[in-house]
């Protein structure tokens, strides 16, 4: 994840290049990388794509030593935190208070069906007793292994098990650059030898915990490309072609994560709601507060933000991965544990408009946004903006009923074969008005409708 601090400095710092990144490609040339799949690993991620974008709702979580300072992980060592002080961060870490069932059955509760944490982030802390390096749990005083804990809480409460995993490596002395952020460069760094202790890792992670899903980031400064990323991407579908894998692989993101061009299995914009898109799989990773690790008093969004934020996604036809930071005894902070037990409490009773869903029939735009479902279409106002009433043009099937809730009222209009939503004075809490349209035939093959 890109610290929104560094974001403004690598804007406008040239980060140091060298030999090293035409040595990598050289290096790497001689691996032959498939073009594409093979048919039946095709098969196998297609379906493996279709029952992951089906569940809609994942945690996903930041964590690690730096949350005894409270400061961004990764990006804040060299910068708020000495490196060497970083790097003993591990050494006092021990949260006592980590219980893994009880994180998953919080994400459970919140009615999140998946789940993804920082098992190696940009600092090069290994979140598990790695067997190709020294800098992993084995440091702390936690006498046990987080991620087999998380994997079989994860298999008990039926729930999708995914790992975080930086590409990049600041700490690593055979990664090229290094803190801050990426703006120093190593004297004696091998990338050769680094892509060979990534690619140890990888398999160790697969081999040891089985994850559903590998979701990459630091993919992005030049030590690092795409030839590197296929052979990384080709190297887990040969082991299994139901991991799924995020663009973050390669180098292809793009400014708006999507990059539709690249491979990966499905796009990722940050911090920000993705655009409408059926043909591209896709999920906006989003925090819960500001900072992507745990900071005390970071200021937390509303429900009505957060339940916004997830039906916008979910309306764009993507996922939403919703981060939590959690503190260093090991607990999920209260007031953001409670804040997922209140979305959950809202898709007890509308959750069926979310999961399983399809984005549309009508385009997102900030007041409303869809989805769509066996014969049923959802829509949900989040603005009035001062009217009255909303017109929606007909979906194409015929309109056999409407009903609506949540400060509002809602009929057909007339013999267009629209429907005109109206407040009613209701629904003062903040939350969506929500109207249900029932058609003749499967709503989510009904056509993107444009309101622009």
């Amino acid at each position: 994840m890109r610290s929104t601090v560094f974001l403004a400095a690598l804007m406008f710092t040239a980060i140091p290049s060298g030999s090293f990144a035409a040595a990598a490609n050289e290096a790497r040339a001689r691996f032959e990388l498939p073009a594409e799949l093979s048919p039946d690993a095709r098969a196998a991620t297609e379906d493996a794509l279709r029952a992951w974008r089906a569940k809609r709702f994942g945690m996903f979580v930041h964590w690690g030593p730096v949350s005894l300072r409270g400061t961004e992980i990764g990006w804040s060592r060299g910068q708020e935190v000495p490196e060497e002080e970083y790097d003993a961060l591990a050494e006092a870490f021990n949260p006592e208070a980590f219980d893994a069932d009880a994180w998953i059955r919080l994400a459970k509760e919140a009615g999140m069906q998946y789940f993804v944490i920082t098992a190696k982030h940009h600092d090069g802390f290994s979140l598990w007793p790695s067997a190709y390096t020294d800098y992993d749990l084995t440091l702390t005083g936690y006498d046990g292994d987080i991620l087999q804990e998380v994997a079989e809480a994860c298999e008990r409460h039926g729930i999708q098990l995914g790992f975080y995993y930086s590409i990049l490596d600041w700490r690593h002395p055979d990664y090229p650059y290094g803190s801050p952020g990426g703006q120093t460069e190593k004297p004696d760094a091998d990338m050769d030898a680094y892509v060979t202790f990534l690619h140890n890792q990888v398999r160790e992670l697969i081999d040891a915990y089985n994850p559903r899903i590998l979701w990459f980031d630091g993919e992005w400064e030049d030590a690092w490309n795409e030839a590197l990323g296929l052979e990384l991407y080709a190297m887990i579908k040969e082991i299994d072609p139901a991991i799924l894998v995020n663009n973050r692989v390669g180098q292809g993101r793009g400014e708006d994560g999507y990059a539709p061009e690249t491979y990966g299995d499905f796009a990722t914009p940050e911090q920000r709601v993705g655009h409408f898109n059926h043909e591209r799989a896709w999920e906006s990773c989003i925090t819960i507060c500001q900072q992507w690790a745990w900071r005390p008093d970071d200021e937390m969004k509303s429900l009505a933000e957060c339940l916004q934020t997830l039906i916008m996604t979910v309306g764009g036809d993507g996922n939403l991965l919703f981060n939590v930071g959690p503190m260093p005894d090991g607990r999920i902070e209260p007031r953001q544990a409670e804040r997922l037990r209140e979305m959950g409490a809202w898709l007890e009773t509308h959750g069926h408009a979310i999961h399983g869903a399809r984005g549309g029939p009508y385009e997102p735009t900030e007041r409303i946004a869809s989805t769509s479902a066996e014969d049923r279409i959802h829509v949900f106002v989040f603005d009035w903006d001062g009217e009255d009433a909303i017109t929606l043009p007909a979906p194409g099937k015929p309109v056999l009923g409407v009903q609506a809730s949540g400060g509002a009222a809602a009929r057909m209009a007339g013999d267009n074969g629209g429907v005109i939503i109206e407040r009613d004075g209701a629904g003062e809490d903040g939350l969506p008005a929500i109207v249900e349209i029932t058609v003749d035939g499967d709503a989510a093959a009904i056509p993107f409708i444009a309101l622009h």
